[in-house]
Formats: C-alpha cells, structure tokens, sequence
C-alpha cells in the first residue's frame, strides 16, 4: 500500500502533537516534516517541546529528530517535501487563511483544523460519514486559487464530529431536534494548572467566535 508524506504544520501545539502520535505506525501516511512558528524553526522536534510535551504518550521516536521548519518563511521547502499537510496553528483567523492559502497555492493540498475557513465558500467542510460528496467544491476552489493539485478542506467544530454522525441516521425516523450540552477544556492548547497557575480561582476566559 502507498504510504503518502505528510507534513504538520503547527506540531509544537498540543493538537499537533495529537497529529504526530497518530502518524506513528500509521498504514497510510509518513511523517515527513514539521513546521512551527519560528522560535522553534531549526531545532530538533525533541528539544522544541522540551518541557512542552502535553501527550500521555510517549513522542514517537520518528518525529523526535525531525527539524523543525518555520511555518510561513519555509513553505516553498515544506510544500515540495510532502504530498499533503494537516494544519493546526494559533495565529489570528486572517494570518491563518493566508497561509493555508499560500500552501495550496504552492500545490500542496491543506487538511485543517483551524476554523478560519470554514465559512469560506469553496473550501469544504467535511464528515465523511455524512457529506463526503461536499469535496466536489474543490474544484470550484481550485479555479479561484488558479490551483491543479493544491486545495484547503477543513474539519467541523470538534463538538459537531463527535455527535452529528451519531444522529444523521436517525433523521429517517423523524428526528428535528437534539438538546445539547458540550463541555469545554479551559485551555484548548493542553495547558495544566502548573502550566498556567494564574487561571487557579480564576474566571474561565472568553473564547471569542465561539458564540
């Protein structure tokens, strides 16, 4: 079976490395390279998330040497290593569309998680057990980016994919409406108490564009 090379940009960050420990072993996709921001451009994977490591599982052995790339000033180098790249960055919505952009632009398809494009028309939001078929939207995408390979499609708010697929094949038997209660992590970013003890007592934060 071919193994596709994959790229994480964003790998420092907590999601990230949920995206590398899934890479180990995987049938079919290659950890190839990692990108960050730049204070952790041209470091080992190991000794950028020295102290960082947010995981109850060990770093897999294949990303701890990998050096990691600056995400925005090494794209050109990261687009042409990869067949494709999982994106998961904490920048401001703007900065991240422009440079999930930029990568598709380079020919180098983007699955994100950010949620800076999904209400971007073309770039299409995608459960697979449910709207699979929305990915024909990307050759629309394609045309606007002036792309032959290179698209953007994202993943769904992580509370929708966890019941959503649940619920859809119930739809048949007359289901309109569902009462839902999700409850939130206070830190998104793997953040502990002894990592940021000035939320101890604290107020939980605003989370802005969660409403």
């Amino acid at each position: 079976m071919k193994q596709y090379k994959v790229g994480i940009i964003g790998g420092t960050g907590m999601v990230g490395q949920r995206f590398i420990t899934l890479m180990e072993h995987h049938p079919w996709f290659q950890l190839t390279a990692i990108a960050a921001s730049a204070r952790s451009a041209g470091k080992p994977y190991a000794e950028a998330v020295a102290g960082r490591w947010a995981l109850d599982v060990p770093m897999p052995e294949e990303a701890k040497n990998l050096v990691v790339l600056d995400a925005e000033q090494d794209a050109e180098r990261l687009a042409s290593m990869v067949d494709f790249c999982f994106c998961a960055v904490d920048m401001k919505k703007e900065e991240i569309r422009a440079l999930e952009e930029k990568y598709a632009k380079l020919e180098c398809p983007i699955v994100s998680n950010n949620s800076a494009h999904r209400w971007t028309d073309d770039v299409p939001m995608v459960v697979p057990e449910i709207n699979a078929d929305h990915i024909q939207i990307i050759e629309a995408q394609r045309k606007r980016l002036g792309t032959k390979r290179g698209f953007i499609a994202v993943k769904s708010n992580c509370s929708l994919q966890s019941y959503v697929p649940a619920l859809h094949p119930l739809k048949k038997y007359g289901l309109e409406r569902a009462l839902v209660c999700t409850y939130q992590a206070i830190s998104g970013a793997g953040k502990t108490f002894a990592r940021w003890p000035e939320m101890v007592d604290n107020f939980i934060p605003d989370i802005g564009c969660e409403e």
